[in-house]
């Protein structure tokens, strides 16, 4: 295969996913976000936050307020939400900056119709990225190139399994307000069975411990037995992903990508009774040897599934080709 010639490009784009970007940031290029200062409220909106938090950004990220996006130069456009591409795309970008090579990353599978909602994107000279093998299928992507790039992990603060901890740890930001898709009452139903706690944004709102910081979660999940993933449908979580890279076992529902990852038996367990789930927990919890079998297997899958230099080999690749394609458009 002959790739396209590589370049040092200016990629403007905006902060969605925190861990994300930091991982996209390992790509060579140079990351421009879009700015917004606080509302009213003190809040800045979504999507607008800059190169915020404990994060150890590199000096390839860079700031841009939103008002001298259109006086900028850059190469290339990423747009990663639904607002971005249908509201400042036409009133924060120039006329030009709009015509630059363009990606659209969709972080998640579709939230209205599962298998028949058609993506916003349709345009035949857009690159529609998709995080998993799973959202690739279930959106309806129309004329709009697609292509899968799957997640990449690179921690900054590298951790270890222990596991001495008998309970399991469960990551989700907010999950009191998100409700059955993210998984809230199956998470309250097996923690009446499994000493299960929660950590992330609002975790205290569901009786959960609170947000641990970024640079602290993997050492702080590192001591709890197994990681267990509630979650009905949604992408393949990071947080599942970063603790697999720290050698945890992996209990979860057997939707989404989720069924492909997790080998029952191997790297975790993955199923779609609470039941049988709970089962498994407890023996994990009396079984301190299996588990580490089990994270043993789960790093190394991490390790060559998600590892960071495919990923961003792969997002190298999805830049230079739309950079070619523009070209030979031209």
């Amino acid at each position: 295969m002959n790739h396209p010639t590589r370049q040092r490009l200016r990629i403007l784009t905006w902060h969605v996913h925190g861990n994300y970007l930091y991982y996209l940031s390992q790509v060579p290029h140079d990351f421009y976000l879009v700015t917004r200062p606080p509302d009213a409220s003190g809040r800045v909106p979504p999507g607008y936050a800059g190169k915020v938090g404990a994060l150890p950004w590199g000096d390839n990220v860079h700031e841009v307020p939103f008002e001298a996006v259109a006086g900028q130069h850059f190469d290339a456009v990423l747009y990663q939400s639904r607002a971005q591409w249908e509201d400042d795309r036409l009133t924060v970008l120039s006329a030009a900056q709009r015509a630059l090579p363009t990606i659209y990353l969709e972080h998640d599978p579709p939230q209205e119709h599962p298998t028949n909602t058609r993506h916003w994107v349709q345009d035949p000279n857009v690159l529609l990225v998709h995080v998993t093998p799973f959202n690739a299928l279930m959106w309806d992507s129309g004329i709009t190139p697609t292509r899968v790039i799957e997640h990449g992990v690179h921690l900054p603060v590298p951790a270890r399994y222990s596991g001495e901890l008998e309970r399991g740890i469960v990551v989700v930001n907010h999950l009191h307000k998100r409700g059955r898709r993210l998984g809230a009452d199956v998470f309250l139903s097996l923690r009446q069975r499994v000493p299960l706690d929660l950590v992330g944004m609002g975790a205290d709102a569901a009786g959960g411990i609170g947000e641990v910081g970024n640079l602290d979660l993997p050492a702080f999940c590192a001591r709890y037995r197994f990681f267990f993933n509630p979650i009905r449908y949604t992408s393949l979580g990071l947080a599942v992903v970063e603790a697999m890279t720290i050698g945890m076992p992996i209990i979860g529902l057997a939707t989404t990508e989720m069924s492909t990852v997790i080998r029952n038996g191997h790297n975790g367990y993955v199923d779609t009774s609470p039941d049988a789930l709970a089962g498994v927990m407890q023996t994990l919890l009396r079984d301190p040897a299996l588990a580490r079998r089990w994270g043993d297997a789960a790093r190394e899958t991490a390790r060559t599934r998600f590892g960071i230099d495919r990923f961003v080999a792969d997002w190298l690749n999805a830049f230079a080709t739309v950079m070619e394609n523009r070209r030979e458009a031209a």
